[in-house]
């Protein structure tokens, strides 16, 4: 059972096009999600759905995992670094080139400035990367992000329309930082129930990640179908500079190849799940001069979910045919 979840998860590119493409051709099966019909304990369906995607990455992680970032202190130190310079200028700079209207640039920065995403574990796996490095990583922006995304998000997008950054930080810390933490912790005091769900908690998150991206896709077909021309440009331009530049400079600092692949994943891949969870909540919307540029906020970071996949799933198969430096092929 164990082997055939890991099949099903390592999969993850295949489902997110399945998913968006089903949201796509038939958008009532997902619009339940995102249309605020449901709301369990009084929140959006999407951000309990994202809260438990993050309660899934908290239950694996122990104590063990955050005393490996001072094993990789540079490597992991520059990554970081680059995640949150890379991918925010890009995505600021990306949205002034092409012109995007208010609602589209602020959901593109703000994806830009969402940490890196957990499927650039298994890329980097399939990259033949360092896989230690990509999980530390997620790890680490996942946590920094809870004060950075905010921040950056207020800084760049504040260009557009005026951010409410302490209504940003209180979101992460809501959908972020409480659900990681009550899954470090029952994975520290209490391993026996948290073995038992990690044999599904990957599987559960990578559904619960198509499932928000294709209501998003559904929602929003009509905003896509208008503006799906500069919008994809757009979008693929930004993980196109993240995967780009991340590893360029990390080969510049004279990291080793591994690392500069992992870094190039994890500097390109977003979290694009929860740029979706925080452009689509009532209060972000709020902040929006009309509704129709606030419909548009969500619907970057619904791209963005599909298209670093499917660019990192073509770098992991170029670079899996070639074994870094130091490591027999």
């Amino acid at each position: 059972m164990t082997r055939l979840f890991e099949r099903i998860t390592g999969l993850f590119a295949l489902w997110t096009v399945l998913g968006v493409g089903l949201a796509w051709f038939l958008p009532d099966l997902f619009l339940w999600v995102a249309d605020g019909r449901f709301q369990p304990f009084g929140q959006p369906l999407i951000s309990v759905m994202l809260g438990v995607i993050m309660l899934g990455m908290g239950i694996t992680l122990s104590f063990d995992d955050f005393r490996r970032v001072l094993a990789l202190p540079r490597q992991v130190l520059a990554g970081v670094a680059l995640q949150f310079t890379v991918m925010p200028l890009a995505g600021f700079c990306v949205a002034w080139i092409f012109g995007l209207e208010p609602g589209l640039a602020v959901g593109l920065i703000l994806v830009s400035c969402c940490p890196g995403g957990t499927a650039s574990n298994v890329i980097s796996y399939l990259a033949r990367a360092n896989v230690a490095l990509s999980v530390t990583m997620t790890m680490v922006s996942t946590l920094v992000a809870i004060a950075l995304t905010p921040v950056l998000t207020g800084w760049l997008a504040g260009v557009f329309i005026e951010i409410d950054r302490w209504n940003l930080f209180r979101g992460m810390v809501s959908v972020v930082l409480v659900p990681v933490v009550a899954g470090v912790l029952m994975n520290r005091y209490l391993p026996r129930v948290t073995r038992k769900v990690t044999v599904v908690s990957p599987f559960i998150s990578v559904l619960f990640v198509v499932v928000i991206v294709a209501a998003i896709i559904a929602k929003s077909k009509p905003l896509v179908e208008m503006h799906a021309g500069v919008l994809l440009l757009a979008v693929v331009s930004l993980h196109a500079c993240g995967f780009g530049l991340g590893y360029l400079l990390s080969r510049l600092l004279r990291l080793q190849e591994a690392a500069a692949r992992t870094i190039s994943i994890e500097v390109g891949m977003q979290n694009s799940g929860l740029g979706a969870t925080l452009a689509s909540s009532p209060a972000f919307a709020r902040q929006f001069p009309n509704t129709m540029q606030a419909a548009l906020a969500p619907v970057p970071a619904a791209i963005s979910a599909f298209m670093h996949v499917l660019i990192g799933s073509l770098l992991a198969s170029i670079w899996s045919r070639s074994a870094p430096e130091g490591e027999e092929a």
